[in-house]
């Protein structure tokens, strides 16, 4: 039967035939809409060429057991050690399990003299409409209230290795109404959209490109325009990420709208302390990630554009106004700004991102240039952030003030700060392999859940999530050998 008659038939409560345990087919429930990718909802699991049991949960002896038919991206849910009237089902999200808009999709129960049962097979993602999505099985016993759900769960399907299944947790709080992740992050959003760009180029898998138009076409006229408002550092993220989608698309409009984003920044460098970048449009401060971005973002520009000096000699002025400053400090550690009184090192924290972003500026620095003595001080960064007791105790990267619940801005900077010392450990050669392999272990093992979401601490415990945290472990995962 065609799959449009059968999104049809399930509109008017299309019926779906469970399985028993034992094999006995009988009718179940309706539920309000059928997916249909390879195969439609309600399969029966008896076809399945395979069964993967990644995560159960038990209640008054019965066990609740997930199922997954990793080859068709579809699972089941059963019930075991039960008796008559006991139930099972299944709950698919498509948010990373924040919600669950198909809830009881496969009710069932066990029928009287058994002592199992299982659903129909449901698929795991919506390809026709983009919902990256998540399954779990839930149930009850027949004579009491209390009921029981598994973890969430879902299929290797563009989750093969520790890369893709964390690209694809990520874009389960990809908002599709937005363009935008959990709803509405602006700069973080910039840096969850360049890990998943740079997850396609490592991982080859081109299953969430079109993230990267949707998030174009929602935005590009909000705000100020061309992805740029009064936050220059926003403006300079947002720059970078079209860059890379630049990369990996050949579209020219986003490098216009990389250079667009160059020239708005540009437009609030003074003299003040001898130049720089403002922070913001307000012109109350200046300090280092504007300016790093700034080196980064015109660095970059420079060697996609034939012929280019102007934003080469950009970059070249930038890096040598940054250097005046002292913001790089005697510990080979950036500070956070400048005292606009002294237009001197303000002594600030040394965030993690400042490290990683001045570390990616001088590493483009470098190839735009041939500047060798860039690269020398991003390896003298480089060397000093992993060796750090301060922001890598015991070898692991930690935010300073790391927060348990991924709230806040600081819950994006070790995602800049490892992607920075990624390119800078193919630019030397692998001189990181070792420290971003112990993080990515740790991380993986410590930090992660049954969908390989992540929390803010690499070394554990796992906590919160949300797309800052998501993105800063995949920008890990996308820079370990």
């Amino acid at each position: 039967m065609p799959s449009s008659l059968l999104r049809k038939l399930a509109a008017s409560a299309l019926t779906v035939i469970g399985v028993a345990a034992g094999g006995v087919l009988l009718p179940q429930p309706a539920y309000a809409a059928t997916i249909c990718n390879r195969f439609c909802d309600g399969r029966d699991p008896a076809l399945s060429p395979g069964d993967r049991q990644p995560v159960s949960s038990t209640l008054y002896g019965r066990r609740f057991v997930v199922h997954v038919d990793d080859a068709d991206a579809m699972a089941w849910g059963s019930v075991e050690n039960g008796q008559g009237g006991d139930q099972v089902w299944l709950d698919r999200s498509f948010d990373g399990g924040r919600t669950w808009v198909d809830s009881r999709i496969g009710l069932t129960s066990i029928p009287a003299g058994s002592t199992g049962r299982r659903t129909g097979m449901f698929n795991v993602d919506d390809w026709a409409n983009r919902g990256v999505g998540a399954l779990r099985a839930c149930g009850k016993a027949g004579d009491r209230p209390e009921i029981t759900c598994t973890p969430w769960a879902r299929s290797t399907w563009n989750a093969w290795d520790r890369r893709t299944a964390a690209a694809t947790a990520l874009m389960m709080r990809y908002d599709r109404t937005t363009g935008l992740f959990d709803g509405n992050g602006w700069w973080t959003g910039a840096n969850a959209l360049t890990a998943i760009v740079d997850n396609i180029k490592r991982s080859g898998m081109h299953s969430y490109e079109y993230a990267i138009a949707t998030t174009y076409d929602k935005n590009v006229n909000t705000r100020g325009g061309q992805f740029r408002n009064e936050y220059l550092d926003d403006t300079g993220w947002w720059g970078l990420a079209w860059v890379a989608a630049y990369d990996v698309t050949g579209d020219v409009r986003y490098l216009n709208t990389a250079r667009a984003d160059a020239d708005y920044m540009y437009s609030y460098w003074d003299d003040r302390c001898g130049g720089g970048v403002w922070w913001k449009t307000d012109r109350a401060g200046k300090n280092a990630i504007e300016n790093s971005l700034y080196i980064q973002l015109t660095a970059a520009l420079s060697q996609r554009i034939p012929g280019d000096t102007l934003y080469r000699g950009r970059a070249q002025a930038a890096w040598t106004w940054f250097q005046s400053t002292g913001m790089l400090n005697g510990q080979n550690l950036v500070n956070d700004g400048i005292n606009l009184s002294t237009c001197r090192n303000n002594g600030d924290t040394t965030w993690t991102y400042n490290q990683g972003v001045l570390i990616n500026a001088l590493v483009q620095l470098n190839k735009a240039t041939g500047d060798t003595a860039a690269l020398a001080t991003a390896r003298r960064i480089g060397d000093a952030l992993t060796t750090s007791g301060y922001l890598s105790p015991n070898g692991i990267l930690r935010e300073p003030n790391e927060s348990d619940t991924c709230g806040g801005d600081g819950a994006s900077f070790k995602g800049a700060a490892i992607r920075g010392l990624g390119v800078l450990n193919t630019a030397t050669g692998g001189a990181y392999d070792a420290y971003l392999r112990r993080n990515a272990d740790s991380a993986y093992a410590n930090d992660r859940d049954t969908i390989d979401a992540y929390g803010s601490h690499w070394a554990g415990p796992r906590g919160a999530t949300n797309h800052s945290c998501q993105h800063s472990a995949l920008d890990l995962l996308n820079a370990a050998p």
